[in-house]
Order: structure tokens, then sequence, then C-alpha cells
């Protein structure tokens, strides 16, 4: 019998040219909706690839003052190529005039953080005397001033890390949820930037949960509360959270809000690898990776589909790369991202805490920055979500027919011609990718030409060629995932006899698709 060959896919995306997205200028603001593309004033979409940096923990101040200039801070996230910051901020710094008050000394004196007090004293000079609220106020600012967009998440009530089931924190009622408090101060911050051309978003509250958590309360007090900050501040997205730590959005299928306005309506979702249990880490991969994106298209991913946007507003995995689940997880979600062009945010900028569940100087694992908030923790992290951070698709951007490209979740890469004479593909910068068709014979066709994608046996690379009639050249979607696809090497092509399955994977030394054995996920084509 002839071997298998097992390529790893991700479907096909409707697209506009890719370096039509990385080439877009800054957004006409302020921003709304237009079915399910977040637009600027001139109806162009602006894809959210955000960062979250908190400032809702028990300082009640942006994390890692300390630890850089806040320029140098703004700075590092445009580097990084992120064009919004989700700040998170405390309810009670806004509805508590004697916190809202407190200079960021005091706040950090009082914690007992006098270290952490010095180093702002010598970073951030001018901030340390102001209070909690004007040092928040300069925080956007300062984003403002390096070009980058804000939203505004309310994160929790009493200061402090969420999240928690039994926090008091999580729903309508708890005893640090007080819902006409949570309207005003909703009204208040709103109110506070209205005006202030880069915040361009609200989330009115993160992580609904815990034992009080219903339906019917949900949609009572989210559009009291989106009507509220429109209200206050028209300008704004309003982004409505779901339920069980804003996973769940599924009851919308039956029901939507109902509110005055619709231009200005966003939903998220959050998703972690540790969302889905142990799965990841007990699971086959593909099995999983098709499963949760079932159960996530139920509870949220139809909204896509319905003409909603979706922002993906929490993320993330440990950026030290030993949690295996983590990594799994990641490059199905990668995958995900890429074939729904969803808007998003990485959890998180930060790179380590003043203080977290009652450690001084607690290092996040999942901050894109390393501890010292000098560099980016895991440099090839940050070249994985790279291509993620411009639009693959939407209104306004190119004028050019829609086409594929051939995107590796796990270099960041896509696939890109070799200019050789044996015609081989390699992996290379998105922006520099060819345009692909997936016909309905199944090849695998460089757009506007008669080459196709074709095995040509074990340990050799990918490469194009003309003949195309041959079963090495015929791609079949398979596996759970749906990102895998898989064709018939010729009895001549291969080295070895019987049924072999093989799975494409990348030389490390020199980023091409070779054709080997191996058990998991060594190479994904996201068709985008």
């Amino acid at each position: 019998m002839r071997p298998v060959l097992y390529l790893l896919l991700l479907s096909f995306l409707s697209s506009n040219s890719l370096r039509a997205g990385l080439a877009t200028s800054s957004p006409s603001l302020p921003l709304s909706t237009s079915s399910r593309w977040i637009v600027d004033g001139n109806g162009r979409r602006v894809k959210l690839a955000c960062v979250n940096w908190a400032a809702h923990l028990e300082a009640a101040a942006a994390e890692g003052l300390g630890k850089q200039p806040l320029d140098t801070i703004s700075g590092r996230v445009v580097a990084l190529g992120f064009n919004c910051v989700r700040l998170t901020w405390p309810l009670y710094l806004l509805t508590n005039a004697s916190l809202g008050s407190l200079p960021l000394r005091a706040s950090l004196d009082g914690l007992g953080l006098f270290e952490s007090a010095a180093a702002v004293a010598v970073n951030n000079p001018a901030l340390l005397d102001l209070s909690l609220l004007q040092a928040f106020q300069a925080v956007v600012s300062n984003l403002a001033s390096n070009n980058i967009m804000v939203i505004l998440d309310n994160q929790i009530s009493k200061p402090g890390w969420c999240c928690s089931k039994f926090d008091d924190n999580g729903f309508f009622g708890d005893k640090y949820f007080d819902p006409d408090e949570w309207l005003r101060g909703l009204t208040m911050m709103a109110t506070m930037f209205n005006g202030t051309t880069n915040v361009v978003g609200m989330s009115l509250r993160n992580e609904l949960r815990g034992p009080k958590q219903n339906i019917s309360l949900w949609y009572r007090y989210m559009q009291r509360g989106a009507e509220a900050v429109h209200a206050a501040n028209p300008n704004l997205l309003i982004i409505l959270s779901g339920l069980d730590y804003d996973k769940d959005l599924s009851f919308l299928s039956e029901s939507q809000v109902k509110l005055t306005f619709t231009d200005k309506v966003v939903f998220e979702l959050h998703w972690y690898g540790f969302s889905d249990g142990g799965d990841w880490e007990n699971g086959n991969p593909n099995e999983v990776c098709g499963s949760v994106v079932d159960n996530m298209m139920k509870k949220g991913g139809f909204l896509l589909e319905q003409g909603w946007p979706l922002f993906l507003s929490e993320f993330g995995v440990d950026q030290s790369g030993r949690n295996m689940a983590d990594n799994r997880f990641l490059s199905c979600f990668l995958s995900v991202a890429a074939e729904l062009d969803l808007d998003w945010a990485l959890w998180a900028l930060q790179g380590s805490y003043y203080i977290r569940e009652g450690q001084l100087g607690y290092d996040e694992t999942y901050g894109v920055l390393g501890w010292d908030w000098c560099k980016a923790r895991n440099p090839s992290f940050v070249n994985r979500i790279a291509a993620l951070q411009a639009p693959f698709q939407g209104p306004g951007l190119s004028n050019n027919s829609p086409y594929n490209i051939i995107f590796h979740p796990l270099t960041g890469l896509c696939v890109v011609k070799k200019f050789s004479s044996e015609n081989l593909l390699e992996l290379g910068l998105c922006a520099d990718s060819e345009a692909w068709n997936y016909t309905a014979e199944q090849h695998v066709m460089l757009e506007g030409t008669k080459y196709c994608m074709v095995a040509k046996g074990v340990g050799r690379r990918a490469r194009l060629g003309t003949s195309c009639g041959g079963s090495n050249s015929i791609w079949e979607l398979i596996s759970d995932s749906r990102m895998h696809v898989s064709t018939k090497l010729p009895k001549n092509g291969s080295t070895r006899g019987g049924n072999a399955r093989e799975l494409a994977e990348v030389n490390r030394e020199v980023p091409s698709p070779l054709w080997s054995s191996c058990q998991y996920l060594g190479f994904v084509l996201v068709f985008s």
C-alpha cells in the first residue's frame, strides 16, 4: 500500500490583502461596528490586537511603574506590535472618593511596598505624588501620545487579584458588587474620558461568575450598564461579557440584547488552556482542539455568523514554554484566531506585579514582558502572534480579490515560494506570502499559475509542481480538529513500504516544510 502523508491545516478564510492590512495607517476615530466588524470613521476594518495591562490589584495603579518609565512601557507596547491596551480598573477607584484621591505613594506605602515606591520615584517621579485617579489618567494620556488605543475594563470592584467564584466580586448583588454603585462608576469613568479620542471602548465587567449568576439579571443590568455608558460617552464601543468567567454567551442565541443603539455593541469571550480542564494535557490534542473549538463556537463564536463583533478579550499561555497543555492549546488557538480573524487581547503585558495574592514582586509567567519589564519574556512567542496582529479581511482593506495564505502557528511564519529551479517551499514572513487557492478538486494551487503543492517523499521538502493529476497532489481535509490534510505518496515516493502515516514538520535550521514521521502538530497550514 502507498504511504499516507498528513499535513496539518487550518480551514480556508476569505481574505483581503495581508500586505494592505500591515500597512494600515492610524484609524479615524471613534470606532463603530458594521456587521461583525469593528470599523473606523471611514468604514475601514480596525482589528483590535491588544494586550491587557493590569491596574486593578491592591495598589489600584498600573503595574510596572517602578520597573520602567511610563513612556518606555508604552513604547514597548508599540514595538511588540500591539495597537491597543485593555487597561483594567477597580470600580472603587471611581466610586470611593478616598481611594481615588489617595496618592500613589501612600497606596504603595500602605501595602508595605516601600521598595516599589522608591522605584517609582526613580522611574516615574512625576506620578508618585499624584492621586491614584490622576495616575490612571496619566497612563491613558501617555498611551495616547504613543498612538495606542485604550479599552477600559472594569475588572473588579474591590481592588485585588481577579478572579474567584467566592470572592464576593463576581455577580450583581455580591458583597462588593452593588449594581447601582456599578452603574454610577461606569458613568463616571465614561464621562471622565469623553473627548479622549484614544479611549475607544469600555468593557462593562470582567468575568461575571459565582453562585448568584443568572441570565435574567444579566440582561437587566448589562443593558442598563450599556445605556449608561452610551449616554455618558456615545463615542465608545460597549463591550459586553458573558457568564461563567466570560466563557458563555450561548443564551444570546435565543434572545439578543435590546438597546437604543446598535452600531457600538461588541461581545467578548475569554479562552485559556485551563478553561478546558485537563483536556489539553490528558487528551489527544487534535481531538481536544476539535472539541473545544466546537464548544467555543456554541458558547459565543456563533455571534460572528449572526453579524456581531466578537472580541476575545483575554487569552494567554505560560510563556516559559514548559507547560505542555498551554503549548498544545496555543497552536489550536492561533489557528482559530487566524481562521476567524478575531479581534483579541493577550493576557498580559505585565511581567510582574507590585504585589499579587500576598507575594511581593510576583513574576507573571503569562506576561509578554519579563520580570524587569525590559524586554520580551519569550521572543519566539512574539513572533508567533505577529502575523495575527494585522487584519486578514474586512471592509476597506484592499481592492484586490480575496486570496489565501498558509500560516504556521508554531513559528508565526507563512509558506512562501523559494525562488529556485526546484520550486521548493519554505517558511517566511506572512507579509511576503504567496496567494494560494484550495480547489474543488482538493489541489493546493499557487494562485494564477499552473503550479500545485506536491509531496515527493519522506524526508524531502514540499515543493511546487505542474503535474497535478497524481494522488500526491490531492489534499483531503481530515481529523477532528479540521486542521489536517492528507495525501497519498506514489509507490516510488517513499523508501518504506506499508501503510505509513506521515506528518509534515519544520526543519528548525532551514525553515521549510518537510515530510517525516512524527506524532503531533509538527506543521500547521492556515489558509487565510
